[in-house]
């Protein structure tokens, strides 16, 4: 069996963060492992507290896994400071974590902050040059770039400038965007570049997609799908998980992290 670690914040709710990504992991059949970076009091209405965990204890729990378990890939999620990006940077080159998916996660499906200003530095710098794939939504490329995205050639252009900090494939979440009725994401990989487009969906269940798409991509890298072909599963995969979300809680539900998967009750 394939492994992936994910190295993120806890969701209490459970629709987020590494409990949305170890329910995708096994959805595509895939061991999950897990570092935690921060606990989370949190539901489908907010964020009501964050605990940050030490840099020194997220390096622990990713040496703990990758001296004994190993892993095939790994994803990053919520790193909430600049010295825990360090850490984790640090720590995936020590230890030559492959197929690394950075999803740079900034701010809540609420609205409440979950990384401190100093850290998007720190990203660009340190995590964004070991990634395969990075994930930002379109907010999060506007911080990463300092810069408005308003339309779908600002989305192509801004994935170009992305890919010079050296990663090798970027995927633009353009869900926030309204083009021709649709849920545009912008992909590129070196002068490859190409869209991703599923019809957008009037539904509250869209806590932790964002999550939930880069753990499905890295685990189509920890069993050795080539990414742009993983990129395009995980669409299909998070657009019907969408689609088939379950009715939990009064605000921002969860995606259906079992779509595809048969009940063997």
């Amino acid at each position: 069996m394939k492994r992936a670690l994910t190295i993120a914040g806890s969701d209490s709710g459970g629709g987020a963060g590494i409990q949305a990504d170890l329910k995708t992991f096994m959805a595509f059949g895939v061991h999950g492992m897990s570092a935690i970076t921060a606990l989370t009091a949190q539901n489908t209405v907010g964020v009501q507290g964050i605990f940050e965990v030490s840099p020194e204890f997220v390096r622990k729990q990713i040496e703990s896994v990758m001296t004994d378990i190993g892993a095939d890939a790994a994803k990053t999620g919520m790193l909430s400071n600049a010295e825990i990006v360090r850490t984790v940077a640090e720590a995936i080159r020590a230890f030559r974590i492959p197929n690394l998916v950075v999803d740079p996660v900034m701010v809540a499906k609420s609205g409440d902050s979950l990384l401190a200003e100093d850290a998007r530095q720190s990203i660009r710098d340190e995590l964004l040059p070991l990634a395969t794939v990075i994930t930002p939504n379109v907010f999060e490329a506007e911080a990463l770039l300092d810069r408005r995205i308003e339309d779908l050639d600002a989305m192509r252009n801004a994935a170009r400038e992305l890919k010079k900090f050296g990663c090798r494939w970027v995927v633009i979440k353009g869900g926030s965007l309204e083009i021709e009725s649709n849920a545009v994401d912008v992909v590129c990989g070196g002068e490859e570049l190409f869209l991703l487009t599923s019809p957008r969906m009037e539904s509250r269940n869209t806590q932790g997609t964002g999550c939930t798409f880069a753990a499905a991509i890295a685990a189509g890298l920890a069993k050795g799908i080539a990414p742009p072909v993983a990129i395009k599963r995980a669409k299909d995969y998070i657009t019907e998980a969408i689609r088939s979300g379950p009715p939990i809680g009064s605000g921002h539900g969860p995606a259906n992290h079992l779509t595809g998967v048969q009940s063997k009750w």
